[in-house]
């Protein structure tokens, strides 16, 4: 019995850690999903908000509670316009950075910061939208997208 009890606890020891290494390879790929969803739905918020002054708040917003809804409440959750502004056919793009921590374990929560999930998207705003700045005819808004 002395020379199997160390295999055993060895055995368990190199189950558990792998069951570690599986469940944050898991928690990296859902960060990755949480980021595109919440950049996809800034992005859409931006090109449909009613004015240029609303369209960062209600982008950013959406952005948050995109990630909000899907359980990342992380106060180190970013959203940012990357590039673009709210005139026709300009495409915007906004960058969704959620942080992955390196160790996540029940009850306790995440320990340490291993990783920063980042996700893009990019929208082109509508070019025959009332209410956009410029001329659909100086844009050449048929050809835009």
């Amino acid at each position: 019995m002395v020379g199997g009890v160390e295999a055993v606890v060895f055995g368990l020891l190199v189950f558990v850690v792998g069951i570690l290494v599986i469940a944050n390879a898991w928690g990296v790929i859902d960060a990755k999903m949480a980021a595109s969803a919440a950049a996809r739905e800034a992005a859409r918020a931006y090109v449909k908000a009613p004015s240029a002054d609303d369209a960062p708040v209600l982008a950013v917003r959406a952005g948050l509670d995109t990630l909000s809804a899907l359980g990342r409440h992380d106060p180190g959750n970013s959203v940012a316009l990357v590039s673009g502004t709210f005139v026709r056919c300009a495409t915007v793009t906004f960058r969704v950075s959620v942080p992955v921590p390196l160790i996540a374990l029940p009850w306790l929560g995440g320990q340490g910061h291993g990783f920063t999930a980042t996700a893009r998207h990019s929208e082109v705003v509508d070019p025959f939208r009332s209410g956009v700045p410029g001329d659909p005819a100086d844009q050449g808004a048929a050809n835009c997208g």
